[in-house]
């Protein structure tokens, strides 16, 4: 789901923005995009509501990232029991004009897929980044993977 729209309390929006302003700080040619899915029927069906979506885009095609367009979903489970969200993982894609270029998933196995990986260095940053993610949405360190 668009993240504009889970900002629904000051708590889960001051989360969002630090999640964004995270991946401003190590990126700064990246602008943020908090409706990166548009609002249509079609759209819609395919909208998990138990995520929130963020989009970020380079002024160009980006060599080190081998793609132009990065989507980040963060996925929750809500625990009706103690009436809380607890976000369960973070999965990145990064796209250009040909589609999809690679994937990673923190509920799998956080291994890069696709046809055009990103170089190590942003691979490694992008994996820091998505530990950061799910601290700053649990209020708990993970251990590293």
């Amino acid at each position: 789901m668009n993240a504009a729209e889970m900002a629904t309390n000051l708590e889960f929006a001051s989360k969002i923005a630090t999640v964004v302003n995270l991946f401003k700080s190590e990126f700064p040619d990246a602008r943020s995009d908090l409706k990166p899915w548009k609002n249509d029927p079609q759209t819609r069906e395919l909208v998990d509501p138990d995520s929130i979506d963020i989009g970020f885009h380079f002024p160009g095609v980006s060599k080190s990232w081998q793609s132009r367009s990065i989507l980040i979903q963060i996925r929750f489970y809500q625990d009706l029991l103690n009436d809380s969200r607890r976000a369960i993982g973070v999965e990145v894609a990064g796209f250009s004009h040909l589609g999809e270029q690679w994937r990673i998933s923190t509920v799998e196995n956080w291994s890069f897929v696709g046809t055009s990986l990103p170089s190590p260095q942003i691979g490694e940053k992008l994996k820091q980044f998505c530990r950061h993610v799910l601290e700053i949405f649990n209020c708990a360190p993970l251990p590293d993977n």
